[in-house]
């Protein structure tokens, strides 16, 4: 002991955790719909969804991604989805002004795992495209797009007056809709339609269409050989006929 002398070791990361669950746990949650969403900013910060009350992801982001972005994305993925309804899915978003280099994301995750399973973390959920070397993977079972598979008879609202081929078609329904739409590119970062989707001169009906009926009418103007088919999170659109061990043909050419 050293006259007028102490050691005093503070142990921010475990204060600020602790600080945060409180924060989770006492503010009030707010429907995941793109009203709600539109209010928060873009700023760094943690947040959680949940789903008929149980807490089901906890995710964290950084300014540049953004909190409203991110639930912006969320909100849009759990759309069209079968066993799921929007309505019961809800949010909590906490900016946080100072990360310092501690996982907040791993922490929470623990925190409320210890209570039960985080289910919608690491399964999948918020992924991008994982690319057309895994269309014919078998998806876990606990996964997200497996609990909660595509809906493809949902209505789809679009306006088709500028729609002059089946690729103006295809690349108004890939912008509005909530899961991956992929159909055959060409050309450098395969960002241009194949040449028969844009030979294949289509005009539509402005009337209510789901996904599965666009789909259908607009494959009977392309020539023959294409195949669309459903899969678990995802609908592709290909020159081929190929049986999927994990998926279903929506239609073929």
């Amino acid at each position: 002991m050293v006259a007028g002398f102490v050691e005093f070791e503070f142990d921010l990361p475990d204060a600020l955790l602790n600080s945060l669950i409180g924060v989770l746990d006492n503010m009030q949650n707010a429907p995941l719909l793109p009203g709600e969403v539109g209010a928060i900013p873009d700023a760094q910060g943690v947040y959680q969804l949940s789903l008929n009350d149980q807490v089901v992801y906890i995710g964290k982001t950084d300014a540049e991604a953004g909190l409203k972005r991110r639930l912006e994305r969320h909100s849009h993925t759990i759309q069209h989805r079968k066993n799921l309804n929007p309505a019961h899915v809800r949010f909590k978003a906490v900016r946080v002004f100072v990360f310092t280099a501690i996982d907040l994301e791993t922490q929470l995750i623990r925190h409320y795992g210890a209570k039960g399973p985080v289910p919608w973390n690491k399964s999948g959920f918020g992924s991008n495209d994982p690319g057309r070397n895994r269309d014919a993977t078998e998806m876990k079972p606990e996964g997200f797009d497996s609990l909660y598979q595509i809906d493809i008879d949902r209505n789809v609202d679009l306006d088709f007056s500028q729609v002059k081929t089946v690729a103006d078609a295809f690349r108004l329904l890939r912008e509005i809709l909530p899961y991956t739409f992929r159909f055959e590119t060409l050309g450098r970062g395969g960002r241009q339609p194949h040449p028969e989707l844009h030979g294949a001169k289509i005009q539509l009906q402005q009337k209510q269409y789901t996904t599965r009926t666009l789909i259908e009418t607009v494959m009977a103007h392309l020539p023959k050989g294409w195949q669309a088919t459903e899969l678990a999170g995802r609908v592709i659109l290909y020159r081929e006929m190929h049986e999927y061990p994990y998926g279903s043909v929506i239609a073929r050419s």
